[in-house]
């Protein structure tokens, strides 16, 4: 049983953001939803708040309109077999314990076996110029600059490797030398590492052309641009497009913007309804994609195509793109704002 699952206690009163806070600053990934005498009201998992993002739920809502209020407990005195079977038959990776009603503890399958390895690529885009980073950039190509004490590339692929990828490769363009020189095959780091060199840019889906042949034909690759520092669970945004049988998933954040005036609908010349300083959302791209082979097959040598267009044409073609919402840490750093506020987060976020 987790030592600090009482960390993870929430009441009904919070927000859905504060069940967000508690899901990825503790390791459980879950929330309890808990009464003034820490009997169980409810649980929310990030499964539960990206269905609530998907239907257009704001991050202000109360906790009770996303949180599983049946969720599968067990007697504090369930036997550890027992629960095992318990938490396999019905897929769940934690299980509340209760004596009466009241949250005594809590027991995870996280990681109780042996670790998976996945073989699946993962496929870095590490070519960009890195412009608005200038003079930053001028003798170093932007994903080897420094977030603490590590280059942004480095960073990235560690957290590839913690959650079990082992099989990479890089897409590189400019002072493609120094990031070959840095990583090499990867043998120090435990993986394997190997490049496809952009003689001219190809644009961020047409790197894909430039895998070889003998890429695993039954296994879905992910891709992520080499800049973007993130939280994100691959092995759970893997699962997610395996489990749907997708085409591609794109990861998306909600983005709010508040218009600053006060909107006014009407019909003809008559007001029908008045809406002071609305907030719009959207969902944006994250630069984040799991891509199955057809996909990858489908872009043709040195051929340039934006990821965008490409996932449009698909998406034409079948109509099987999935987005995948993303609430944990993200940051793309494009512009020096961002590389200054990676310095800041780096250490909080524990991937220094």
């Amino acid at each position: 049983m987790s030592d600090s699952w009482k960390n993870v206690f929430i009441k009904s009163t919070s927000t859905v953001w504060d069940a967000l806070e508690i899901i990825n600053q503790e390791a459980l990934r879950v929330a309890l939803v808990v009464d003034d005498k820490e009997c169980l009201q409810g649980i929310v998992t990030d499964g539960d708040i990206r269905r609530g993002l998907l239907s257009n739920l704001a991050l202000t809502a109360d906790i009770t309109e996303v949180m599983n209020t049946n969720p599968i407990t067990a007697d504090v005195n369930t036997p550890r077999e027992d629960l095992i079977e318990l938490m396999e038959r019905t897929e769940i990776l934690s299980i509340p314990l209760l004596d009466n009603g009241k949250v005594v503890g809590l027991e995870t399958l996280h990681h109780l076996f042996e670790k998976i390895i996945h073989q699946n690529p993962v496929f870095l885009m590490a070519g960009g110029f890195g412009t608005r980073l200038r003079p930053l950039t001028d003798t170093c190509p932007k994903p080897m600059l420094k977030i603490g004490n590590k280059p942004i590339l480095e960073t990235v692929i560690r957290s590839f490797i913690k959650a079990g990828f082992v099989n990479f490769y890089i897409s590189t363009h400019y002072m493609a030398e120094q990031i070959q020189q840095h990583f090499g095959d990867g043998s120090e780091l435990g993986v394997k590492i190997n490049y496809v060199h952009e003689n001219s840019p190809l644009g961020t889906g047409g790197a894909l052309g430039l895998l070889p042949a003998d890429l695993p034909k039954d296994l879905p690759l992910i891709m992520m641009n080499g800049d973007v520092l993130t939280k994100v669970d691959f092995e759970r945004l893997l699962d997610f497009h395996i489990e749907n049988k997708a085409d591609a998933t794109m990861c998306v954040r909600e983005y709010d913007y508040q218009i600053p005036y006060g909107v006014i609908n009407g019909k003809g010349n008559k007001i029908t309804s008045m809406v002071e300083k609305p907030i719009q959302r959207f969902f944006v791209n994250a630069g984040i994609y799991v891509v199955s082979p057809r996909v990858i097959q489908s872009v043709p040598v040195n051929h340039h195509i934006d990821m965008p267009t490409l996932l449009e044409q698909h998406m034409n073609e079948r109509d099987n793109l999935l987005m995948f919402p993303i609430h944990e840490y993200w940051l793309d750093i494009g512009r020096m704002d961002d590389f200054n506020r990676a310095q800041a987060d780096i250490h909080m976020l524990g991937l220094d």
